[in-house]
């Protein structure tokens, strides 16, 4: 796959097949990802992650800083007499500065040098230098032995092939489409740790467009590699806002996961602010004084294994068990959003929780929950289907919660909670794995939005919000308590309505009792000739 022909599939940049939400399938992100895993060898997923996207960077941003330096050594209009060797004529485009030692054209010059993996080193370290935003993000352990530097030169002349940064593929997105597809195969080779950094997009969709965070302050504690304020910056991209109408704060305790947001980020030139260093969220928080707009969030499921201190501000509801920190984190969400404020719908949560979090009344968690539900910050609940993740096969729930229910932009929602039971949406893509379509994501979206009182969403306009058995219901506080605070979407849309085919009972019973006798006939019938077979072959039972 690393031969010429694939060179043509990329130079002529041919779209992809897409399956029902849009993830590439079948394309030339496909093909490219079993030629790049063709060239791991016996290389850990985890470890050649940063291999791969690490070059795709490089390559991003130098074809960027090419087709812009393009502009300038032709000299026309506003670009008359520039010097291409500038760095500030680069910085006030907002294109990165790359320098010779780090261009494109010199590493795939020196791909089959023995030092090869140091020629890259140098790159980004060139880069990093150079580039003040992107000190300490880069991977810069290339020349390691471990490394085959004859592969390593394949790859870089495989990357080679994909045009990624130039305003063409920019507009078509290529690089955000072999990215995404990239981290997803990378979460699915690495199994159980892939889910450490990798959110499925379908979901993160589910958050974004529930929330819809047009503007304000977008926090996550536990970012990963940053798909929520990428998926929240292509929202706002969507309606009509610009990069920019939101703040994005961030924070990760793994270093390397740190480093792959903060690329992931930079790549789309999107401005984070993730504190000075990795930190985990409960030792230290790196934005304490910090009121989001909107969090949005997948911490980890039913972690035990978390730090606590029993005085912490963040406890308001009630101390959360040593062993499972899922009400740790729904109460530091609810700590960092903005208070209510009139005419104003911020101050909402959207995050992923493990099933447990909706029923548990293990160690104190009953307690905890009924304080929020009566505290009335619990807006929405859904229960999603199975196969999700590449973490895990149990399905997960989404709360969305808010300070203000009655903000005056949309109905007054006082004591109300939407329950929605999506267990039975999706698609598989493989023996293992679900993705939520398109017409699900809408379905789930307009029902919340419809349910709230907005006129319209995503476009279209809504019809008025009713209760469907089976998949939606509006309950009242004193409905949830009957149910001993259990938020577990089941307990109230019931079962789906089946259609009734007309047929009186006293008429279809008979006939379906008649029908199993005849069936139970045959298989007497069906027995009786298989043994006659049997004994005249010398095997009688």
């Amino acid at each position: 796959m690393g031969d010429g022909s694939l060179g043509k599939i990329m130079a002529r940049g041919k779209a992809p097949l897409q399956n029902g939400n849009g993830t590439a399938n079948l394309g030339f992100e496909a093909k490219l990802w079993l030629a790049a895993d063709k060239l791991r060898n016996n290389m850990d997923a985890a470890e050649y992650k940063h291999v791969v996207l690490g070059l795709i960077f490089l390559k991003y941003i130098s074809d960027t800083f090419e087709e812009h330096r393009a502009r300038l050594v032709a000299g026309k209009g506003e670009y008359a007499g520039a010097n291409p060797e500038d760095q500030d004529e680069y910085k006030a485009e907002n294109v990165f500065w790359v320098p010779k030692e780090a261009r494109w054209s010199h590493l795939q010059a020196s791909g089959k040098l023995p030092a090869i993996g140091k020629v890259v080193d140098d790159a980004m370290v060139a880069l990093e230098r150079d580039n003040p935003r992107l000190k300490g993000v880069l991977p810069k352990d290339y020349a390691r032995p471990a490394l085959d530097k004859h592969r390593l030169g394949e790859l870089i002349d495989l990357i080679g092939t994909i045009g990624l940064g130039d305003r063409e593929n920019r507009a078509r997105d290529i690089l955000g489409r072999v990215y995404e597809y990239f981290l997803t195969q990378f979460a699915s080779a690495e199994g159980k740790n892939g889910g450490q950094f990798y959110t499925p997009s379908c979901v993160v969709r589910v958050l974004v467009e529930m929330l819809s965070p047009y503007k304000g302050r977008v926090y996550d504690p536990c970012c990963g590699s940053g798909g929520m304020f990428v998926q929240s910056e292509k929202f706002v991209e969507q309606h009509g806002g610009r990069i920019g109408d939101i703040a994005i704060y961030g924070q990760e305790s793994n270093a390397t996961t740190r480093r792959l947001a903060l690329m992931n980020l930079a790549l789309r030139g999107i401005e984070a602010d993730f504190g000075p260093e990795q930190a985990d969220t409960f030792r230290r928080d790196l934005h304490p004084d910090l009121r989001a707009d909107f969090v949005l969030a997948n911490p980890p499921f039913n972690d035990s294994d978390w730090f606590r201190k029993d005085d912490d501000v963040r406890w308001q509801f009630g101390v959360p068990p040593k062993g499972n920190a899922n009400f740790a984190w729904v109460q530091h969400f609810i700590h960092h959003l903005a208070p209510a404020a009139p005419g104003s719908s911020s101050g909402m949560a959207g995050f992923v929780l493990a099933n447990g979090s909706m029923s548990s009344n293990q160690s104190g968690e009953g307690e905890i929950r009924r304080a929020i539900v009566e505290a009335d910050l619990v807006d929405c609940m859904v229960a999603m289907p199975g196969q999700l993740f590449y973490s895990t096969q149990i399905p997960v729930c989404l709360w969305f919660l808010t300070r203000n229910k009655n903000d005056g932009k949309h109905r007054n929602r006082r004591g109300e909670t939407l329950f929605i039971d999506a267990r039975k949406m999706g698609i598989l893509i493989d023996r293992v794995h679900r993705e939520l379509t398109n017409a699900d994501i809408e379905k789930i979206v307009s029902t919340y939005h419809a349910w709230r009182g907005e006129p319209t969403t995503l476009g279209c306009r809504l019809p008025a919000y009713a209760d469907v058995a089976g998949f939606c219901k509006s309950a009242k506080v004193p409905e949830i308590a009957a149910h001993n605070y259990v938020l577990t979407p089941g307990r109230y849309v019931g079962a789906e309505e089946t259609e009734d085919d007309g047929e009186p009972f006293e008429e279809k019973m008979p006939r379906l009792v008649a029908e199993l006798n005849g069936q139970f006939a045959e298989s007497a019938r069906l027995e009786k000739a298989i043994r006659t077979n049997l004994k005249s072959l010398g095997y009688g039972l």
